[in-house]
């Protein structure tokens, strides 16, 4: 089973690994990291830098395609080769999925046009701008497209997905080798549960962020 990763300048790093880590240990899984170029691809914050194996002209006609989100996803959503590649590559897959806002960049790409869809909860407004029909689930399933909200949402979707190929065990077995158990301090994970200061601080820092994102372009 050939996983596609996509990774691009400035992506949220769980995004990504969250899922590889469950992915990668299905039986005959092949998971690899794919770039524009190939080579080291930095994350969001800069201190992170994950290898790109190969380039998406070499990546193949994986059966798994995975486009992680992070605040570096509107170079690739502006269009390009990520946004040719992802069309061309939909056409053949077997499951195309997205994690937090990387479901903006497949909606760029035309692939969810009046699907229903997640993302993290600060980017739905921009999802439905984009022609998709925003969902508040953790996990949304449209067909051979998969969406999952915010960051850590995309060990949910993986876990879901391990299910799916390998069977309920198999999944379970990868959820405990991984020793995923929630549990914690806070009740404040989704906007309808976190106390409406936080939300607000939260709201705040984001325009903030795209706001000096604009200014530096």
């Amino acid at each position: 089973m050939d996983i596609a990763i996509v990774l691009y300048d400035r992506f949220t790093a769980l995004d990504a690994i969250g899922p590889y880590e469950v992915l990668s240990r299905l039986p005959g899984a092949r998971v690899r990291f794919v770039a524009e170029q190939a080579g080291p691809v930095r994350s969001d914050n800069g201190m992170l830098t994950v290898l790109a194996e190969c380039s998406l002209k070499q990546a193949g006609h994986p059966e798994i395609v995975l486009v992680p989100g992070g605040p570096g996803e509107v170079v690739p959503r502006a269009g390009g080769a990520v946004l040719d590649w992802l069309r061309e590559i939909h056409e053949t897959s077997t499951w195309t999925t997205s994690v937090c806002t990387g479901s903006l960049i497949l909606a760029a790409a035309g692939l969810l046009e009046g699907q229903p869809a997640t993302t993290h909860w600060l980017a739905i407004e921009e999802l439905a701008r984009l022609g998709a029909e925003p969902r508040s689930e953790r996990v949304v399933f449209a067909g051979k497209i998969v969406t999952a909200a915010g960051v850590s949402a995309g060990i949910d979707m993986a876990l879901t997905f391990a299910a799916r190929l390998a069977g309920d065990t198999v999944a379970q077995a990868i959820q405990l080798a991984i020793e995923y158990d929630p549990q914690p301090p806070f009740d404040a994970g989704s906007p309808a549960k976190a106390p409406a200061e936080v939300v607000a601080l939260l709201r705040s820092r984001s325009r903030f962020e795209a706001e000096r994102e604009e200014a530096a372009r």
